[in-house]
């Protein structure tokens, strides 16, 4: 349970839409150089943020990326939780993983469950807006 570097980079880009894409769209050049992050790995970043419905894109001239709806309104867990396929605090919770056998006498289960739902609801109390104005 590691957030990833995708995962962290993906913060980083919707924090700055956040501060610079109210008015106009942002180029992925412009965000790469503040972020001081290679534009190439960003590519697959906000592909992946534009096909979640995160981020709207805009081909031509003034074009570029936005946030697809108010950064009050998302939620760094959204992000998180797009960007990491493996976010589960133990093996046995991710969907992939075989039929535990002792599923039904388990009694850590409901303990890992839990702490789950904790990390998710820590994620949720940060929005976008409020990490972009904490934002030096």
């Amino acid at each position: 349970m590691v957030v990833s570097t995708k995962g962290r980079y993906a913060l980083r880009v919707m924090i700055d839409l956040a501060k610079y894409g109210t008015d106009a769209y942002v180029s992925l050049g412009d965000i790469a150089e503040r972020q001081n992050l290679s534009e190439k790995y960003l590519e697959s970043i906000i592909k992946l943020l534009v096909q979640n419905g995160l981020v709207k894109g805009h081909r031509g001239k003034n074009g570029g990326y936005q946030l697809s709806k108010p950064a009050e309104e998302v939620t760094a867990w959204d992000v998180i939780s797009i960007t990491e396929n493996d976010f589960y605090v133990v093996s046995c919770m991710s969907p992939d993983a075989p039929k535990c056998e002792r599923i039904d006498s388990c009694v850590t289960l409901p303990m890992w469950k839990e702490f789950s739902k904790e990390m998710q609801a820590f994620f949720q109390r940060y929005t976008i807006a409020e990490l972009a104005e904490k934002e030096k």
